[in-house]
């Protein structure tokens, strides 16, 4: 079993930034990869990014791209999620994930989520 925490979340005006963290606990040594979602309000839950745990590699859904950066500290067993130029429409409740598998799209753990606020 891994455990995961989110934290980091709150309000702040667009244009802002914000970084959230992910603390895993448990079996952390059975992640491959960590993903980061978030879920607004009458919205599908929508995938932001992953990154390896182990190589570090990184991959973007389109619509963060080049303002949402993925990092993690293999030491601290903490995924941290950078958010800049934040919108309005990036007002969600932010959730990690993580999985076992390499392949696939189903994950296996979940944390509770953190909301986010941006306002205009």
């Amino acid at each position: 079993q891994v455990q995961l925490v989110e934290s980091g979340g709150g309000l702040v005006q667009a244009g802002g930034s914000l970084r959230l963290s992910c603390a895993a606990s448990g079996s952390t040594f059975s992640t491959a990869i960590m993903g980061w979602f978030r879920q607004a309000p009458e919205k599908e839950r929508e995938l932001l990014g992953t990154i390896n745990w182990r190589s570090g590699n990184t991959y973007y859904a389109a619509s963060v791209k080049g303002r949402f950066t993925i990092s993690r500290d293999n030491a601290k067993n903490t995924v941290y999620l950078q958010m800049n130029s934040l919108k309005p429409e990036d007002t969600a409740v932010y959730y990690c994930a993580a999985k076992r598998s390499l392949f696939g799209s189903l994950y296996d753990y979940w944390g509770q989520g953190t909301q986010v606020t941006v306002s205009s």
